[in-house]
């Protein structure tokens, strides 16, 4: 009987859970670093700012709708908006949106307090496997983190992780990057560009990946949008053109600013947070004077200096606590939110770097932020990408939504019957139907962590979890070359697009991993 037993128990725990123990969009809200009273001493301050001291350097098309719609231009020349057309305009700004995969398995419904976790950070430099010193990026570099992201559960999107150094010429690189996102991954992509003129070639491409422009208007797999603010209360004229642009895409446009208290903003915390939210509520109005009711990504990121410096540091539990409070107001707004978590100041993935990501992550994550970005694979304040801290920090990601998630108490749960069945049975809850229904379902297990006994850790050569880390990059890069990209519309798209990501780097054999 013993091992019928057995085997129905194994049978049970390699089974496909019904529903797993974290997914993409589970509810935050509960971590609130700001009192309802704070809430409005922050809200009407923003208005304030919005309405008498603006935001200077318009584009002349956000300036003409503007105009028209009622806000005006004050004695120094800044495009002042007035409260009551902001209220106006967060009360009829989308709050539900979706991010689309290419596979719908990966679609995201984003808005209220739901949480999702993924990459960013447009890195410069790569600290590869085991190495010590950092490499400038590549766009081989670009696609390996997306063939990576690919097949990380955890991070629920993809972005451009790093910048492709070797490409001069602007335009190949936004329409290469595009590709090689789109290619290394079946999830969303957000696209960033270097001029508004891009954009438009880069969807003609995309539509030609997706079997047509209609086909990528009912399942947009791709977002656009920018940093269209310079800190302080300036919008940024290249960069507001490209989230203007970005409209046509049919998805929500994606806006992000990154005031740095002490140096681009106020030191104190709560003025950083007034300033990074104004900021980030002055590029939803400009969406809004364009394409009133336009769906937008509002980020606030507020950034922290080291003060001894002026540096930024990405590290810091004040990072960490004024990125929670800029997610707090997005919410009490009812926006959808994005803000910028994980960005350890640690040059490789370390200690340092594990403590500070988790704290972050896990503030912005339980303050009920929808897109905690830049969460996994940054190393040294947002300067490298590491694809072994983005196969550790899948782990840490998986671990903090699981702390988000919480305790479901119901009279299941409490297990009273579960425990009077025990106590008069094997002593143990080891057998029972309770344990064997929830080992996958309420338990979030890590790949990397390791977990085995001293003793058994010292027989496999004593590894850290870099080392276990870079072997299992090394085991989904060296076998992981989806195509998603049909060959003969690849043909195509290389013979009318300047596509620089060889071929031969998208196939396996090599020679890289």
């Amino acid at each position: 009987m013993t091992q019928p037993r057995r085997k129905g128990r194994r049978a049970r725990q390699e089974a496909p859970p019904a529903a797993a123990a974290v997914r993409p969009g589970m509810p935050g809200g509960r971590f609130r670093p700001l009192t309802r009273s704070d809430e409005q001493q922050v809200h009407q301050t923003i208005l304030d700012v919005l309405e008498n001291i603006g935001m200077g350097d318009p584009i002349p098309i956000v300036k003409e709708h503007a105009l028209k719609r009622g806000c005006f231009m004050n004695e120094h020349d800044r495009l002042c908006f007035p409260r009551a057309l902001v209220e106006d305009v967060i009360a009829s700004t989308p709050k539900d949106i979706q991010f689309l995969g290419r596979d719908p398995k990966h679609d995201l419904e984003i808005g209220g307090n739901r949480v999702h976790t993924y990459g960013g950070g447009e890195a410069v430099n790569m600290l590869d496997i085991g190495a010590s010193k950092y490499r400038p990026s590549t766009l081989a570099d670009l696609y390996d983190a997306a063939r990576l992201v690919d097949k990380l559960d955890n991070i629920h999107a993809f972005s451009r992780l790093v910048v492709p150094t070797e490409i001069v010429d602007q335009l190949e690189c936004d329409i290469s990057v595009a590709y090689t996102n789109v290619a290394g991954t079946s999830k969303h992509s957000a696209l960033t560009f270097n001029e508004a003129s891009h954009v438009q070639p880069t969807l003609e491409m995309l539509y030609m990946i997706a079997g047509g422009e209609k086909k990528f208007r009912e399942r947009p797999f791709a977002h656009g949008g920018g940093c269209c603010v310079i800190s302080p209360l300036r919008y940024g004229c290249d960069n507001s053109e490209v989230c203007v642009e970005s409209i046509k895409f049919g998805a929500p446009v994606w806006v992000v600013m990154a005031p740095q208290a002490g140096a681009t903003a106020p030191a104190a915390l709560a003025g950083s947070v007034v300033q990074s939210v104004a900021e980030a509520l002055a590029s939803l109005l400009m969406i809004d004077m364009i394409e009133p009711g336009f769906p937008v990504i509002v980020g606030a990121w507020p950034f922290v200096s080291d003060l001894r410096t002026g540096a930024f540091t990405g590290g810091s539990g004040e990072e960490a606590v004024v990125t929670a409070g800029a997610a707090q107001m997005l919410n009490f707004y009812g926006v959808p939110s994005s803000v910028g978590a994980g960005m350890t100041d640690s040059k490789t993935p370390d200690c340092q770097a594990g403590y500070e990501k988790a704290l972050a992550v896990a503030l912005a994550a339980h303050t009920g932020c929808n897109n905690v970005s830049e969460s996994a694979g940054m190393l040294g304040s947002l300067m490298a990408l590491s694809l072994e801290s983005m196969a550790i920090d899948n782990d840490m990601l998986g671990a903090v939504l699981r702390t988000v998630r919480g305790i479901e108490v119901n009279e299941e749960t409490l297990s009273y019957h579960v425990m009077e069945q025990v106590v008069h049975g094997e002593g143990h809850f080891l057998r029972t139907d309770q344990t064997l229904g929830l080992m996958r379902t309420e338990y979030e297990y890590p790949a990397l962590a390791d977990r085995r006994t001293p003793g058994e850790w010292e027989v496999a050569g004593s590894p850290d979890i870099r080392e276990l880390a870079g072997e299992r990059v090394k085991s989904i890069l060296s076998s992981h070359y989806p195509e998603y990209i049909d060959p003969a519309i690849d043909a195509k798209v290389r013979e009318r697009f300047p596509i620089l990501l060889p071929q031969e780097v998208m196939k396996p054999g090599n020679g890289r991993w």
